[in-house]
């Protein structure tokens, strides 16, 4: 006879609270515990690729900062391919560039910066190629589970008309939440990047 099924009881949930910053980015907590804090290294300089900043800010839905964010990304490389053994392309590997970083918004101005390279182009399911992006994870006071996004590049206008991804938003005004703005600060590039978490302008967000 089949044996009947026992389901376990949900864990109870909490948000990360104040003190994630001390056990993963302890340095901007203002605790000297390592040399640097794990993911906030930039690349270093043999790895391949167009150096870029990603600057922005994470909004409440009143258009506050919210100065206590964690913010993780994993990208590709500028090949675009990842750094991970089920990625078995046949794109080249940097095996400097592991893909991935973690930064942390001000605490007085709310705003995060994340020094990486641009990804090129992957694949999706079948077969169809994504326009260049970034995955990233946020999480804070007030955010029960860590939410999921991902960030496109404005001047990748081509790639991002077909991306199979953006075209499972429906909404054009809500596929702008997900575009980085391309500009020249003093001579780098940087992507300008508001992730919004409530409100008529929210971020899109992923169910994953």
């Amino acid at each position: 006879m089949p044996q009947p099924l026992h389901y376990l009881k949900e864990t109870p949930s909490q948000t990360a609270g104040p003190y994630v910053h001390i056990g993963l980015i302890p340095r901007q907590a203002g605790f000297d515990m390592f040399a640097s804090d794990l993911g906030a290294e930039p690349p270093a300089p043999d790895v391949a690729g167009e150096r870029i900043a990603i600057v922005g800010r994470v909004l409440d839905g009143s258009g506050a900062p919210v100065r206590d964010a964690l913010i993780e990304t994993w990208q590709a490389n500028a090949a675009g391919r990842y750094h991970h053994p089920l990625d078995a392309s046949a794109k080249p590997l940097d095996a400097k560039f592991r893909g991935w970083s973690r930064a942390g918004t001000h605490f007085e101005t709310g705003e995060f910066r994340i020094d990486t390279i641009k990804p090129g182009s992957v694949m999706g399911r079948n077969g169809r190629p994504m326009a260049p992006h970034i995955n990233i994870w946020i999480v804070a006071r007030g955010i029960n589970i860590g939410l999921n996004t991902r960030m496109y590049f404005s001047d990748e206008e081509a790639a991002n008309a077909v991306d199979p991804v953006l075209l499972l938003i429906e909404m054009t005004e809500r596929r702008r939440t997900l575009i980085a703005t391309r500009e020249i600060r003093d001579g780098s590039v940087v992507y300008g990047f508001d992730i919004v978490l409530q409100g008529a302008n929210e971020t899109v967000f992923f169910d994953i």
